[in-house]
């Protein structure tokens, strides 16, 4: 727990010093990632999954953003679901800066939403889902299978249906589109 304070101490000195706000966990997988976001936001802190910059990137390609004033309790609840981040690096410079996973692309008659690495294409007047891809990953196919003609209010959500990152990543653009088109 002194090693845990000593690093905490650490961090809080170079924020203040700096004028830092946010930072970042970095984890060793994807997987990783993903249920520290899930046990992060259940708890009530904003955290955003964002990738990383290509200077602190080591071999997951998510970290999650958050408050450094919330590193604390952020740290304190994963610890108490046997959850430990690789690594927590301030965003002290413009290139430290994670990249937002999320690229809008308006068509006209279509919107396309990509995070990371998968799209999902929707139809602006119906809200039909007319296409989705990207990605490597072997769920891909039935992710597309089971959404591509449907309507956003009545898809398969992809975190229901997919197990991959690419599942997670379709999720997000899922998500982002329906708030789009929501407006």
């Amino acid at each position: 727990m002194k090693r845990l304070f000593n690093f905490f101490k650490k961090k809080t000195e170079y924020s203040l010093l700096y004028n830092v706000e946010r930072g970042m966990l970095e984890f060793e997988n994807t997987s990783e990632v993903i249920r520290a976001e899930n046990i992060l936001k259940d708890s009530g802190f904003s955290v955003k999954v964002m990738g990383p910059p290509p200077e602190i990137r080591t071999g997951c390609d998510l970290v999650i953003e958050y408050f450094l004033a919330d590193q604390l309790g952020i740290f304190r609840e994963l610890e108490n679901k046997g959850l430990t981040p690789l690594s927590a690096v301030p965003v002290s410079s413009p290139l430290l800066k994670p990249v937002d996973l999320y690229h809008v692309k308006d068509f006209g008659e279509h919107l396309m939403v990509r995070a990371a690495n998968m799209k999902i294409t929707v139809e602006k007047s119906s809200l039909m889902i007319v296409n989705v891809s990207g990605g490597g990953c072997p769920d891909v196919p039935y992710l597309a299978y089971m959404m591509i003609g449907k309507k956003l209010d009545s898809a398969p959500e992809p975190r229901l249906i997919g197990h991959t990152l690419c599942g997670y990543s379709l999720q997000l653009a899922y998500e982002e589109v329906k708030k789009i088109c929501s407006q």
